[in-house]
């Protein structure tokens, strides 16, 4: 039976979700040349469209987009070849065989693994790594990660357009690096997904509090790096933070839509799968010592997931493992989160003195969450129009409707108590 245009938009999607990644990598891995396995990556999802409705959706979609991808890459690669005798391409010192050499079996088969490492390659800045993520291995439109950076479309796509380039003209070689090159291209790693999956759980914009397909691929994302990299305790520590973080999805938004903030949520809605899974993981990397940033902020979260209740939470470990964190990564963020955490263990006026000594840090002039936790410091002391004023400049610095609604709440709470 064939199946319905709705089915196949559903199949199609659902491949796109799980599958552009892998079948965008594989491509590149033939071509070279990310322009080229990207537009050869559409054109095979855009066939999907037109003959699955009539074939039938096939039993490995994902193998079925690779096939036609890399088709089309040889179909353009005979063409370039037939008007150059040389092809000028991206990104390996290695001469790109005749469509039908055979290739070479690379030393870690992940086609995806070699692509995360390409985009975040250090010659490239923290934004154009991110950036080069979300569109390659996330899949995002070009208009999606503009959205994500709040700058227009087209400055985005000639940021794109320049670190494409940069791999091109700087050679930067399509493979995993030597196990010499690995922790300073594995720290970048790391450190954009972790961007992709805040990103993902917060989203800086628009009507939802969270970007689900953001945090699936960056979990996604992580899963691979760990699997294929398992002795690297910060990449395994790295995926036990976001599944200790992430399990508690389902509750961080009411029925009804409405922001549910750490301490008020039904921790009965918490995946203890996903909990017990990260705990296993981040156990497996502190046994490797001594422990990193990934498996501090883990441990964190841990704390958190243990914790029967928000009041019967081991505050003075948090506080602990903040002071741990900061000396790892000094950040204006982590000493902010510091200071929520004494202000849990110390009370409100020790919390909000820490949180003052941070006001004049550039980093957080645009940081919505320190008015929003000076405002909940403010209301907690019955300092009402502090407290209403620091949920404006709050309200004032977020474009997340979700995030807007809440703190609205808060200002006409505070606002008539």
């Amino acid at each position: 039976m064939d199946p319905s245009s709705h089915d196949v938009v559903r199949a199609v999607e659902e491949a796109c979700r799980r599958e552009w990644a892998r079948v965008l990598a594989a491509t590149a891995r033939l071509t070279r040349d990310l322009d080229l396995a990207e537009d050869c990556t559409q054109e095979a999802f855009t066939q999907a469209l037109q003959s699955w409705p009539v074939a039938g959706v096939p039993d490995r979609p994902g193998a079925w987009l690779t096939t036609v991808a890399r088709n089309r890459a040889r179909d353009a690669l005979r063409r370039e070849a037939r008007l150059r005798t040389t092809l000028p391409r991206l990104v390996v010192a290695d001469v790109v065989g005749a469509p039908g050499d055979a290739e070479p079996t690379p030393a870690i088969d992940d086609d995806r693994l070699r692509l995360i490492f390409t985009c975040c390659h250090p010659a490239l800045s923290r934004e154009a790594q991110v950036a080069l993520t979300l569109r390659l291995l996330c899949g995002l439109t070009t208009a999606d990660v503009a959205r994500a950076f709040l700058v227009q479309e087209s400055t985005m796509a000639a940021r794109l357009t320049r670190a494409k380039r940069k791999i091109a003209t700087a050679r930067i070689p399509y493979r995993v690096p030597s196990p010499e090159e690995l922790p300073q291209r594995l720290a970048a790693v790391l450190d954009v997904l972790q961007l992709v999956f805040t990103t993902g759980h917060s989203a800086p914009r628009g009507a939802d509090l969270i970007n689900s397909e953001l945090l699936d691929h960056a979990l996604g994302l992580a899963r691979v790096l760990h699997d294929l990299l398992p002795h690297e305790s910060e990449a395994t520590a790295l995926l036990a933070l976001m599944l200790l973080t992430d399990a508690r999805r389902a509750s961080r938004v009411s029925a009804s839509g409405e922001l549910v903030l750490l301490a008020d949520q039904d921790r009965s809605r918490w995946d203890s799968t996903t909990i017990a899974e990260g705990i296993d993981l981040l156990v497996g990397a502190l046994g490797q010592r001594p422990p990193g940033r990934y498996a501090v902020q883990a441990a964190l979260a841990a704390v958190h997931a243990e914790a029967p209740s928000w009041e019967a939470t081991d505050w003075a470990e948090i506080v602990a493992l903040y002071s741990v964190l900061a000396r790892l990564w000094p950040s204006p963020v982590v000493e902010l989160n510091r200071a929520v955490a004494v202000s849990m263990l110390d009370g409100p006026i020790a919390g909000l003195a820490a949180l003052d000594r941070l006001l004049d840090e550039p980093a957080l002039a645009r940081y919505g969450y320190l008015d929003a936790a000076r405002g909940d410091l403010l209301r907690r002391l019955e300092r009402w129009n502090e407290a209403a004023a620091a949920y404006e400049e709050a309200l004032r610095l977020t474009d997340n409707d979700v995030e807007q609604a809440f703190l609205r709440r808060r200002i006409a709470e505070v606002r008539t108590t």
